[in-house]
């Protein structure tokens, strides 16, 4: 019997926010004058993203008097520091992952007093005591769970998770652990008008994904992965503590280094995983170039991309949230069947594949 994904449980906050009241927002932010203004708005129109989530209300706000968060002026000074965005992830993340985590326990039918492990990913705020212990309290587990934090990985620390959660089971074969992630990404706007903000600030939204992850043959059968470091994108893609937030370091080039490090990761790929014989393949959608690429580099169809594409146009990227989001629509998919690569991306620049079999 392996370890397997047997539910998944979602949740965002607020309503679905248009991608073009961010844009217009942001023309706004960055005082752009309307030729920089249509390039901005071009960029967020081609960026497969329709609507976001958000657990700020500005966004959509026309009138600056009317912003609960940031400044009410048209500088938008002064710009919100590093602290006043923890007190909101504070806040706030522990009733989104409460949100993601019940519908995943309802949806397999657990009582919360059977968790024994409980993996909290985000990588968009720490707190200590944390959002985990909170959690706990409000899910009503056992004071005597395992709990462990996995902070600051990225986009890819979901299959960190994962493959934790997978060792664990491993090690105790009785049992289950509750895998929860919590990005609320939007906290960490930019105000800076250069090309890694421009990028960031189109692309991330905020989400919670909560996997009930135990030994069973229901669900997402957890069959191997792998880790791989790409050197050439270590500068290209990276995530900082700042004054003002956490910075992002995202570069144009990802799509094109990501392409060239499956390249010439190939032959590993099939060795290990046999893709040619592979029909399903959940991508973390870190942006709808990037899925193309990654894509083209396998030699795959394009309709593979279908359900991570479906999630970006809906939700954008939330960090690592964002591939428990195509895989619980996989889960559902009655279409998929059979063997499942996914495939994740962040910091490194780094890349994680999963095997799954549904």
């Amino acid at each position: 019997m392996n370890s397997s994904i047997v539910s998944i449980g979602l949740a965002n906050p607020g309503l679905p926010i248009k991608q073009a009241s961010i844009a217009s927002f942001m023309k706004f932010a960055h005082q752009l004058d309307e030729v920089e203004a249509r390039k901005l708005r071009f960029l967020y129109r081609k960026s497969g993203i329709e609507t976001r989530h958000s657990v700020l209300l500005d966004f959509e706000k026309e009138n600056p008097s009317d912003f609960t968060f940031f400044p009410a002026n048209q500088e938008l000074k002064p710009f919100p520091r590093t602290k006043s965005r923890m007190e909101v992830f504070t806040k706030a993340a522990p009733k989104l992952a409460f949100e993601a985590s019940k519908k995943c326990l309802d949806q397999a039918t657990t009582n919360a007093g059977e968790i024994t492990h409980l993996i909290l990913v985000s990588c968009t705020g720490m707190v200590a005591p944390g959002v985990e212990l909170e959690l706990m309290s409000l899910l009503g587990l056992p004071d005597t769970v395992e709990r462990y934090c996995i902070h600051f990985m990225g986009c890819y620390a979901a299959f960190t998770g994962i493959k934790l959660a997978d060792k664990i089971l491993k090690a105790e074969p009785q049992a289950k652990v509750l895998m929860v992630s919590v990005e609320l990404c939007t906290l960490h706007f930019q105000k800076e008008y250069v090309e890694d903000n421009i990028l960031a600030n189109s692309l991330f939204g905020d989400g919670a994904a909560a996997a009930l992850l135990e030994n069973s043959n229901k669900g997402l059968k957890i069959k191997s992965y792998m880790s791989q470091v790409i050197r050439e994108g270590e500068k290209d893609m990276a995530w900082g503590i700042g004054d003002f937030g956490f910075e992002m370091k995202l570069s144009k080039y990802i799509p094109s280094l990501l392409d060239g490090g499956i390249q010439q990761l190939r032959e590993l790929f099939e060795k290990r995983f046999k893709v040619s014989q592979i029909q399903n393949f959940a991508i973390h959608p870190g942006g709808k170039q990037i899925l193309s690429k990654v894509q083209e580099a396998f030699g795959l169809s394009p309709k593979v991309n279908f359900h991570a594409l479906e999630v970006l146009k809906n939700f954008g990227n939330m960090s690592s949230a964002t591939i428990l989001f195509v895989l619980e629509k996989m889960l559902h998919d009655p279409l998929v069947n059979g063997d499942i690569l996914s495939l994740g991306f962040g910091p490194g620049l780094t890349l994680e594949t999963l095997h799954l079999e549904k």
